[in-house]
């Protein structure tokens, strides 16, 4: 294959992301983005899978040898739903003057799927690389939903290496928090609440509420800090005038790479007397070696290591994962999101040095 022009590519990043931005794809509804996205990889001769609404393909210019390593180039498609606060169409992308593109997913996370994209495309037009490449762009990310990439990653084969593209500034997490969420059931005895008799089942929720404010985890990450836990819903009572003998509240636990999550169960259980029910307890903690090429390259290049408190779909991934992309966090799930153009630009060169000249 010939090498593709790469300015002519940037451009073409940016007009895809701005069909993505005018094309609603709100998780479990990205049916027609995902279709815009396999059309645009067909037009450079690509092999496009599908499965539900991930869309992933392959780079055929690798060394192939039996030891070939392969790498995940990923990240999604889907949105939140947009909030009230917009002042523009958050359907419609607005390019204003000084080049940043308004729109919802324009930093979260289309600005990493297009540069990724942009990328794939540039190196599977290389030489020979070293490694075997896959571009997966994957659906339900927002809702860490069951039709997402979880349900492709066994399409794969083995990956060895996976570059998951989420707003960090072009920086690079080498460790992320996982999410684990449990119900605390919290039983009383009903009565009549005239009558001091009865057992309420709030009072044993709310006991158990300020213990859990209490705690702490003793085991602190270098890069990730403290595992956090914060009650988040409480329900309980059905009738003004009856004792409850019901409560049940919700726990949001951010963990880091040092506990396990049934750990992490068994030592609340022992700090309450509400029962504990797992509602999800399978999106881990990720962690990659500092001395892993890929953190030596990237560290070479004097790109920032760090590690993150927000969640993505690394936490389902079984194998050495960083989370790089183009954006900022702290503009994901906002009002008038945005994305500067030079941005997507930049993006697409710094991940192209890393993985032009990369090997394991």
């Amino acid at each position: 294959m010939s090498i593709v022009n790469l300015n002519f590519l940037k451009k073409e990043a940016v007009n895809l992301l701005i069909k993505m931005v005018n094309t609603p794809s709100i998780s479990k509804k990205e049916n027609k983005v995902s279709f815009i996205i396999e059309d645009y990889l067909k037009k450079y001769g690509f092999n496009v899978k599908r499965k539900f609404n991930n869309i992933w393909a392959e780079n055929n210019n690798y060394l192939k040898k039996e030891n070939t390593k392969t790498i995940l180039l990923n990240s999604h498609q889907d949105t939140v739903k947009p909030g009230k606060g917009w002042t523009t169409n958050p359907f419609s992308a607005v390019l204003t003057d000084n080049k940043k593109l308004i729109g919802l997913g324009s930093n979260d996370a289309g600005a990493s799927v297009v540069s990724l994209i942009s990328t794939f495309i540039y190196l599977s037009n290389l030489s020979e690389l070293p490694y075997r490449l896959i571009i997966a762009i994957t659906a339900e990310e927002e809702i860490s939903g069951i039709l997402g990439v979880r349900s492709v990653l066994s399409k794969f084969g083995k990956i060895d290496l996976g570059i998951v593209g989420e707003p960090t500034k072009m920086q690079i997490a080498i460790a992320e928090k996982g999410l684990m969420i449990l119900e605390c059931i919290a039983e009383g005895k009903t009565a009549h609440s005239a009558r001091n008799i009865g057992i309420n089942a709030i009072y044993v929720a709310t006991k158990d509420v300020e213990t859990l404010r209490k705690l702490s985890f003793d085991k602190k990450s270098e890069l990730l800090g403290n595992t956090t836990l914060n009650v988040t819903q409480i329900q309980g009572g059905i009738q003004h005038n009856i004792i409850p003998d019901f409560c049940s509240f919700i726990l949001d636990i951010r963990t880091n790479e040092l506990y396990k999550n049934e750990e992490l169960i068994e030592i609340i259980q022992k700090k309450i007397r509400s029962k504990i029910k797992p509602i999800s307890r399978h999106l881990n903690s990720s962690f990659i070696n500092p001395m892993h090429p890929i953190v030596l390259k990237a560290k070479k290049m004097g790109i920032k290591t760090y590690g993150s408190p927000t969640l993505s779909d690394q936490s389902i991934m079984p194998f050495p994962t960083i989370k790089m992309g183009v954006g900022d966090s702290i503009r994901s799930h906002t009002s008038d999101e945005y994305i500067f153009i030079s941005e997507i630009i930049n993006g697409i060169d710094i991940y192209i040095s890393l993985l032009k000249d990369f090997s394991f």
